[in-house]
């Protein structure tokens, strides 16, 4: 039986982007144990797992203090060679790759969540929808805003609005956070119609009505500043994108022709520079899930950018290696989706899957 085309160009791309997230991984895990930091996290962990279960067992209350810490180091030297301690540290990378790729994280060094909790896991579990909701809506609202901008200016080249857009791209020179600051002392400090900071209000609402429209109102200014960084260079990208393709010959073939300028926009302009845009939200979108550390501080938004940030500088090497390990897993299936994405896009690409 014959196995089709795109089963085995999906199973071949699988397959490549798993090895790289493997060795990316163990590059990361060799990395950061050139100084020891992975064993000395293991021995930490493993050195408190077992002080606390042998001071909360009943049986081992009547014994004095000396006895305890001299059973908790027996059982820790136990702990530690069942770990394979003895072994050279090729083979124990081999087992902190495999905890890494499952996501068996481990604790953290220093910090812990909302509810306490020291598990690597649960801590950028707690952060990541956060960003991923803020800087998402942030990136879908300046995508679209780029992209019907970027076809209402290209079919006006040369007009005012055309030349007032092009005056304005130079202010994306400055970051969002830099905008940010001025919105706060305008809106928050100045008006008071917006709050400061923060992801949602204090005390927050019981109602999940009234807890989502709190967010919604902690997002305009964040959103707000980032749109006022990007929006012009997005829309005068778009816009020079888009006058490239539309002064192809095939595209003065479609107007001799009489076909309508709309449709020339969407099956002629559009649709060939579909996968380079699609492309450039993808990776734009990954980007910023792990991120924009400035602008999470300035807003103070509980998210993965501000952990990244505060665990840099206590140098919590454990939830480091997992803000990398979902990096790296995000950025692979995001690729993984594209292939699947230019295929439906590009027809030439859906070809050339097919005889291979």
């Amino acid at each position: 039986m014959k196995i089709p085309g795109w089963t085995l160009f999906l199973v071949r791309r699988g397959l490549i982007l798993s090895a790289t997230v493997v060795v990316a991984v163990y590059v990361t895990i060799y990395i950061a144990n050139m100084g020891g930091y992975v064993d000395e996290i293991v021995r930490g962990e493993v050195l408190l797992r077992v002080s606390e279960s042998v001071r909360a067992n009943p049986a081992y209350r009547g014994l004095n203090e000396t006895a305890i810490r001299n059973l908790i180091d027996q059982l820790y030297r136990n702990e530690l060679e069942r770990l394979g301690f003895n072994q050279p540290f090729i083979v124990r990378s081999v087992n902190y790759l495999w905890d890494a790729l499952s996501l068996n994280l481990g604790r953290a060094l220093f910090l812990s969540s909302d509810s306490g909790s020291r598990s690597v896991r649960i801590i950028i579990m707690e952060r990541l929808p956060n960003t991923v909701l803020l800087f998402t809506t942030t990136q879908l609202v300046l995508f679209f805003l780029g992209l019907f901008s970027g076809l209402y200016l290209s079919r006006r080249y040369g007009s005012r609005l055309d030349r007032v857009m092009s005056l304005l791209t130079p202010l994306s020179s400055l970051p969002g956070w830099f905008y940010g600051l001025f919105l706060i002392l305008i809106f928050a400090s100045v008006l008071r119609v917006l709050p400061y900071g923060g992801m949602v209000d204090i005390p927050p609402p019981t109602d999940r009505l009234g807890y989502a429209l709190s967010v919604l109102r902690h997002m305009i200014l964040p959103v707000l500043s980032w749109l006022t960084a990007y929006f012009f260079i997005s829309s005068y990208t778009r816009r020079t994108f888009f006058l490239i393709f539309s002064s192809e010959d095939y595209v003065e073939v479609a107007r001799a022709k009489g076909i309508p300028e709309h449709l020339i926009m969407r099956r002629y302009i559009l649709r060939p520079t579909l996968p380079p845009i699609i492309t450039d939200l993808s990776l734009t979108l990954i980007a910023s899930w792990t991120g924009a550390i400035i602008t999470e501080t300035v807003f103070n938004w509980p998210g993965v950018g501000s952990l990244f940030y505060v665990s840099s500088v206590i140098f919590d090497t454990p939830v480091l290696v997992g803000l990398v390990v979902i990096y790296a897993y995000l950025l692979a299936l995001t690729v993984f989706v594209l292939e699947i994405v230019y295929a439906l896009l590009d027809p030439r690409i859906k070809v050339g899957a097919t005889r291979g």
